[in-house]
């Protein structure tokens, strides 16, 4: 399987060029802006198959992920194939664990997994350090605790959420606390059959 170019129901014409590593930031998230319920429940964001098309055809542009300790524990279920897998999430298994990742956390002392090493400083200095490695490829973050840490220092150049069509009333924002108004402009949508809609919007500066 593979995944079809983003942004297939509405594509703006690109007005920007970019001279050095994006850094994004997607997540699912509720209509009511979560990424996990008030019981840490998201039962509610397992992807169908034409989502799981697209959350691959987006890694496949990535070329570093930048991490939180919440999900890093969580991604470990990817560090093995197990026999549940379908071929499309054997890929991402495989994807994933040539990733090159970067875990950012106060507790850990270690971690494991794949291409995976702890942040050997800040944010921004980490951000920085991979920039100047190579302009290729995005540098992705996961976490809603380490993107807002970003948005606020104002390193993120694109917002990703896959908006899914259901309401939980409360839980973990999808940028908690937050404490600036940040200018967004639309890059591209697509809507797909599940009722999820995935949006691009690119930092205005």
């Amino acid at each position: 399987m593979t995944g079809a170019p983003f942004g297939s129901s509405v594509d703006l014409t690109e007005t920007q060029e970019t001279t050095m590593r994006q850094v994004t930031y997607s997540m699912g998230c509720t209509l009511d802006g979560y990424i996990v319920g008030p019981d840490g429940g998201f039962d509610w964001s397992v992807p169908d198959e034409e989502v799981f098309a697209q959350h691959l055809h987006d890694l496949r542009g990535t070329s570093v992920h930048l991490l939180g300790r919440r999900l890093h524990e969580t991604m470990l279920y990817w560090e093995s194939d197990g026999p549940e897998l379908d071929p499309a999430e054997r890929e991402w298994g495989r994807m994933w664990r040539a990733l090159p990742k970067v875990v950012f956390s106060t507790t850990l002392t270690e971690v494991t997994g794949s291409n995976t090493r702890l942040a050997m400083g800040g944010l921004a200095e980490e951000i920085n350090r991979l920039r100047a490695e190579s302009d290729e490829g995005e540098i992705a973050i996961g976490g809603a605790d380490l993107a807002a840490e970003a948005a606020e220092l104002d390193l993120i150049d694109e917002y990703r959420p896959f908006v899914h069509p259901v309401l939980v009333g409360g839980g973990r924002p999808y940028l908690p606390g937050l404490q600036r108004q940040v200018p967004l402009e639309l890059v591209s949508s697509r809507v797909f059959g599940s009722g999820v809609i995935a949006s691009r919007y690119r930092v205005v500066r």
